[in-house]
């Protein structure tokens, strides 16, 4: 029951965000001097998420004074669903999305860093066509995507690990954390090189999910190796 009231609580708090109805939220901050610095420079750079807590408000709220413009990877029919629910509070819809799996995709991410935008991306679940790297999470061997980090050496730009963990009632701590200055896959240890920054970001989410269990929105066995079926599963819920 707890996991689903924090899951409905953000996602209202999210969903209000975008629609441009801001709630009165309390969010605390870590390490924002990292971001702020980035958006000072102009630089772009790849913000490495999750489905943990919520990415909206931090997108809203932790750039305030700044006016870089954030963009979302995200599958153009959950978007087409977020939209819906922004739509039925009287909203219109703020996100600037990238769809994932279009020919395109990756041109269009370095177009809107090379402008210094940034891009956000969760790298914690598997869909269809990913390559699959097996690393250490939780006690057990789980399967996470290459996409995202293959994707983040095709770039060049900074990394940054980020969430926004909801604390109960209207309260929210938003953290940042250079995750690599470039993420960098040498062409003689390439597979090892992927293991190793999966391997990285794993041990980073479990962090967070042992700080903050019930905001970790993984509704499936994420530990079982991923069937086409389980795939498909992952993919809508993405």
């Amino acid at each position: 029951f707890q996991h689903h009231f924090v899951f409905a609580s953000v996602l209202l708090d999210s969903a209000f965000m975008h629609a441009g109805r801001p709630q009165s939220l309390d969010v605390k901050e870590s390490n924002r001097a990292l971001m702020h610095g980035l958006a000072d420079r102009g630089q772009g750079c790849l913000m490495l998420g999750a489905h943990m807590g919520t990415f909206d408000i931090t997108r809203d709220i932790g750039l305030r004074g700044r006016d870089t413009v954030v963009n979302v990877m995200m599958y153009q029919e959950n978007a087409r669903k977020l939209n819906a629910v922004i739509a039925s509070f009287g909203g219109h819809s703020r996100i600037k999305v990238i769809p994932i799996g279009a020919v395109d995709s990756v041109i269009r991410v370095k177009e809107r860093l090379d402008v210094g935008e940034w891009v956000g991306i969760r790298a914690d679940r598997v869909v269809a066509n990913d390559r699959l790297i097996r690393v250490p999470f939780l006690g057990q061997e789980a399967a996470f995507p290459a996409g995202p980090f293959l994707v983040a050496s095709a770039l060049k730009v900074p990394v940054v690990l980020f969430v926004c963990l909801y604390l109960g009632g209207n309260r929210y701590k938003e953290y940042f954390e250079l995750f690599a200055e470039e993420i960098v896959l040498n062409r003689a240890s390439r597979a090892a090189d992927l293991e190793q920054w999966a391997r990285r970001y794993a041990e980073r989410l479990e962090h967070y999910c042992r700080l903050a269990p019930y905001n970790w929105f993984n509704f499936y066995d994420f530990w079982a190796a991923p069937s086409p079926e389980a795939r498909t599963v992952a993919r809508r819920a993405a």
